[in-house]
């Protein structure tokens, strides 16, 4: 499951707005969507100012307001009994005998939850729907005949209860012969990108970590996050890009605690940016740091961000029933 903080009074406001002062005369005053850079001779004053009129973009207000989303991780580590897959798995394996998303949905509605995620592939590079890209997903496994499509299930269960729909598709993908081959796979993960946000309807969040590991090939992929994004952007305009996106970030632990102050404002750099890594060790923060938006922090920052945070629990001590547990 995953709960969010909720938006602050600033996102009333737009850009260029007019607003009175207490003597009766009219001044401008600039608000920031989204991003702000911060002039290198602001007052600390002037800082504090700059991150109070930095406000959301619609779609991460209304992504705000949803308040509740569930994250379904469902997979071939389901029927494996393991946590993490290998991509070795025979898609056989995956063998539902009453997969029914419509259980899925209508008790997460009763439950208050607005939005639901699934892993659409993880790690282990298995697809739940039927995809042109590699032959590990469900289109090779014996569930329906091979016939079967996790997230079109999902998809008419989130219409039938008017629940919304995101997807999580692991940029690591542990089968794909590709993976490490840079270009080639940034090829692949784009047409799986493109099948999903382009033939299940309107998808409201899309969920990329960060995880970056060795390939069957033994070597380390360079993610184009850009075109990633740009990608979502041209099929799906109006859903939020979370974790490895600059819409919403990770809270930074899966234990479904957030900061004292959960800040929205932050000047951690969201890690599409090109000069995040170098940027945020600058600041001497990353994701899991204590403090993201103190005045301390705000006096030498560079630039502020409305980032606000998913903060994600799993209801179970890992991801996955096991039997032993």
């Amino acid at each position: 499951m995953i709960r969010r903080i909720m938006p602050g009074r600033a996102a009333m406001f737009a850009a260029g707005a007019m607003l009175l002062c207490g003597c009766g005369a009219m001044r401008n005053d600039r608000y920031y969507e989204k991003s702000v850079e911060i002039p290198s001779d602001a007052t600390a004053e002037e800082r504090v100012d700059i991150a109070s009129r930095v406000v959301p973009t619609p779609q991460q207000l209304a992504w705000q307001e949803l308040g509740l989303t569930a994250f379904l991780h469902f997979g071939v580590n389901t029927f494996t009994d393991r946590e993490w897959g290998d991509g070795t798995e025979n898609p056989d394996v995956f063998a539902p005998t009453a997969l029914d998303a419509e259980q899925w949905v209508s008790t997460l509605k009763k439950a208050g939850f607005k939005l639901v995620i699934l892993t659409a592939k993880h790690h282990d590079g298995f697809c739940l729907w039927p995809t042109a890209t590699t032959g590990h997903s469900v289109a090779s496994s014996g569930w329906l005949d091979g016939k079967g499509d996790v997230v079109a299930a999902l998809r008419a269960a989130c219409d039938k209860y008017d629940m919304k729909l995101g997807l999580y598709l692991s940029p690591w993908d542990r089968n794909a012969p590709c993976y490490g081959d840079s270009e080639a796979y940034n090829d692949m993960f784009v047409a799986q990108l493109r099948e999903l946000l382009g033939k299940y309807g309107k998808i409201d969040e899309v969920w990329f970590d960060g995880a970056c590991g060795e390939g069957p090939n033994g070597k380390r992929q360079e993610y184009d996050w850009e075109r990633f994004r740009r990608v979502m952007e041209e099929l799906q305009p109006e859903a939020v890009l979370a974790i490895t996106g600059d819409d919403v970030r990770w809270v930074g632990n899966e234990s479904g605690l957030g900061r004292t102050t959960e800040w929205s404002v932050t000047p951690l750099v969201p890690s599409i940016f090109p000069d995040s890594e170098a940027a945020n060790a600058r600041l001497g923060i990353n994701a899991m740091s204590a403090d993201l938006g103190s005045r301390e922090l705000l006096a030498k920052a560079e630039s502020f961000h409305w980032w606000p945070s998913e903060v994600d629990v799993s209801i179970r001590p890992g991801w996955f029933y096991h039997p032993d547990e």
